[in-house]
């Protein structure tokens, strides 16, 4: 199946987690996910499954003042 990881696309086996995904596309923490504009925790992620055309959102914390 295809999903998008910041806009970028991303094939991934049926049956994937959101946590297959965030290894494939090389995510490290810390950072937040959302699925379709849904925040999901992360101890979540291991459970949730993704679907065909789901976009994932990686936002890394940003400090400064």
């Amino acid at each position: 199946m295809d999903i998008q990881v910041n806009q970028t696309s991303l094939s991934l086996p049926e049956q994937a987690t959101l946590a297959d995904a965030l290894s494939l596309f090389g995510a490290r923490p810390p950072f937040a996910v959302a699925v379709n504009g849904e925040f999901v925790a992360r101890g979540q992620h291991a459970a949730r499954a993704l679907h065909a055309g789901d976009k994932v959102d990686v936002v890394h914390p940003v400090a400064g003042g």
